[in-house]
């Protein structure tokens, strides 16, 4: 089976692709997701506010620790003598770089235009194929109107093109009023892709400890419907390259978002509860499906399933609302 795929102007082996997390810190983990089969793999995010945290105590603790005691300055060492988050980064790209074969996608969590920028460059600099946007912006102000938080991405987004040239993909949450209109809007500022969707991680209230409680809850195999309908709701109607993520475990929900349109498929948290060989598995059971169904690549049956393949486009619409609830039926004595 040929289950070759372009990916944000890249060609991949196949489309799946780790995305980001702990992983890609580690040289021999990412060695064996390649071994395994991965098409690229995406970079842990850096997060703009842990560089500056980095090197405001730095700051802090290297050059004002001679203050009333002028003669120690000169046993202080020079705070450039020590690598921060940043440079561990770039040097974690140009190792992944040089370790591995397969493209290597940086991302980059910013939350000022100078940083974005600046990162931004540094991280194109030192030879990643591609930059993911990680923009994970809550709209927490009451008075911030949706056409404004719209703009935000889009208008970074132009910025930054105009200082890298390595195609870009933005990562999106699905909580815009019209998710279809902000892909088009950032296919016009010049995006390569986008990935849908970006998890918001909810705080949780501890009712016993009445503390605010923050742990990472994994996804579900039901959470990559939401990606689904959208890669079939954009399918044919973008130019972009279509990335989903959230709930892949198997070759099942992977199978579904390649049929409704998707260009590749991500993979996290089944990664980091079963390693690498839950990727091979996920390669192996697809590319079975495919012989028994009589496909010999993937463009054979990309998108059979979008919007603008099936025969009645409101399926993905209000009509699956209405026979959702037209087929419920609730378990037998529940209510007798």
């Amino acid at each position: 089976m040929n289950l070759n795929t372009k990916w944000l102007g890249l060609g991949l082996k196949n489309p799946f692709v780790p995305s980001a997390s702990p992983l890609s810190r580690n040289l021999d983990a990412c060695k064996k997701l390649e071994d395994a089969g991965a098409g690229a793999i995406v970079m842990y995010s850096l997060f703009e506010e842990m560089i500056r945290a980095e090197e405001e105590g730095m700051t802090r603790f290297l050059h004002h620790q001679d203050t009333g005691h002028a003669e120690a300055d000169s046993f202080l060492p020079n705070h450039q003598d020590f690598p921060g988050e940043l440079d561990r980064y770039l040097e974690q790209v140009a190792a992944l770089k040089a370790t591995v074969d397969i493209p290597i996608v940086a991302s980059l969590n910013g939350i000022t235009a100078s940083g974005w920028m600046a990162h931004a460059k540094e991280i194109a600099d030192a030879g990643a194929d591609a930059l993911e946007l990680n923009a994970y912006y809550i709209a927490g102000d009451v008075w911030e109107e949706g056409h404004y938080v719209e703009q935000r991405y889009v208008t970074l987004l132009k910025e930054l093109r105009e200082q890298i040239e390595i195609p870009i993909n933005m990562k999106l949450s699905p909580f815009f009023s019209s998710v279809g209109n902000m892909v088009k809007k950032l296919e016009s500022a010049g995006v390569a892709g986008v990935c849908l969707f970006n998890r918001f991680y909810q705080p949780d209230i501890d009712i016993e400890g009445l503390r605010l409680h923050h742990a990472l809850t994994p996804t579900k195999p039901s959470d990559a419907l939401l990606a689904m309908r959208w890669m079939a709701m954009l399918h044919g109607r973008v130019e972009c390259s279509l990335g989903a993520t959230g709930g892949v475990y198997g070759a099942e929900e992977a199978i579904k978002l390649l049929l409704a349109g998707a260009d590749v498929v991500h993979m996290c948290h089944a990664l980091l509860q079963h390693g690498p060989r839950r990727l091979e598995q996920v390669i192996k059971d697809t590319t079975e499906w495919m012989e028994r169904q009589g496909f010999e690549q993937i463009g054979d049956f990309r998108g059979q399933f979008s919007q603008a393949s099936i025969v009645d486009p409101s399926e993905y619409e209000r009509l699956n609302y209405i026979r959702v609830i037209e087929t419920y039926r609730s378990s037998e004595g529940v209510w007798r």
